[in-house]
């Protein structure tokens, strides 16, 4: 199984090389690099050609990023048209994988037929800057359906392996759909037509904590409180928006069952506050863990998603 690795770059000279090192490391050895940079003005790319150079540079491919974000710039790689293998990873330039992470991701992809979307994803070990272990990510153990996704993510980009069915989900979209997180929108799409997650227990990352991180630990009561918060701040409601909207064009791709929570979700969040309440449990939407279903119902109450 080739396995296509989507390196998004941006300045990454401080920690690049610990995830290059990491890649060369790894257990499985068919894989190739499509590495996109969005304009970095360091070390970045000089450090990209010295790893194709010791890799052999038939492995890898580079392209100028889109400069629009990171979301964007690792859609632009899943919809390049010249991209082709049988899976495909997220990589962040910061992070550290573990040696059999791809191995663990292909022997699961290799269970699913080729034309059912499928997607490994897992654990991650929390390191701060200088690779101390923080942590684990939470052990999410409800079903990776879509009646999760369309309120919570708990794919991780950084640990996220993916099959080619997967990915024609997401050149369905395109590059440019309106939303902020390439990762969950990978999670909602497959999970949306029914495919195939599986989501690790074991840790397949080690993912670094610093100043730089758009998004970081979620294990701390306080942690979990602040991104509650965030339910109630208005980014909630705006990402649920875009999603259905995203999914607007392609709802019919959904399984019969799927576009059912779909609208009615869709529909419940505009209703007044008893029928509100009603449709959102009617649909069957939940989030992984008892405190954020609180704070998500406690958001619906006030008419924040």
């Amino acid at each position: 199984m080739q396995i296509a690795i989507l390196l998004a770059t941006y300045n990454g000279t401080p920690y690049l090389q610990e995830q290059l090192d990491s890649i060369k490391r790894q257990t499985h050895i068919d894989w190739t690099v499509l590495s996109s940079d969005d304009g970095s003005n360091d070390e970045t790319m000089a450090m990209i050609d010295a790893f194709a150079n010791t890799v052999g540079k038939s492995k890898v491919q580079q392209v100028q990023g889109p400069q629009q974000g990171f979301a964007r710039n690792f859609l632009s790689m899943v919809c390049h048209p010249n991209l082709k293998a049988d899976a495909y990873a997220y990589c962040d330039q910061d992070d550290i994988w573990l040696d059999d992470k791809l191995e663990r991701a292909a022997r699961f992809l290799a269970s699913v037929p080729s034309d059912v979307p499928a997607l490994y994803c897992s654990r991650t070990q929390y390191v701060d800057q200088d690779n101390y272990p923080l942590g684990l990510s939470l052990p999410y153990a409800r079903p990776a359906v879509f009646a999760n996704a369309l309120v919570q993510n708990i794919a991780s980009g950084n640990t996220m392996v993916f099959n080619d069915a997967a990915r024609q989900l997401l050149v369905q979209a395109g590059p440019q759909v309106d939303i902020d997180l390439h990762d969950w929108w990978t999670y909602m799409l497959v999970t949306g037509m029914e495919g195939k997650v599986l989501f690790d227990q074991t840790p397949s990352v080690r993912y670094r904590q610093h100043p730089n991180n758009l998004w970081g630990m979620n294990t701390s009561l306080k942690s979990q409180v602040m991104r509650i918060k965030k339910l109630f701040g208005g980014r909630f409601a705006n990402w649920n928006e875009r999603h259905i909207a995203a999914l607007g064009p392609m709802q019919h791709m959904l399984t019969l069952d799927n576009q059912k929570i779909f609208k009615q979700f869709a529909v419940a969040r505009k209703l007044s506050l008893v029928p509100r309440l009603v449709g959102l449990k009617q649909s069957g939407v939940y989030r992984q863990t008892r405190i954020n279903n609180v704070g998500f119902f406690l958001a619906a109450l006030l008419g924040k998603v």
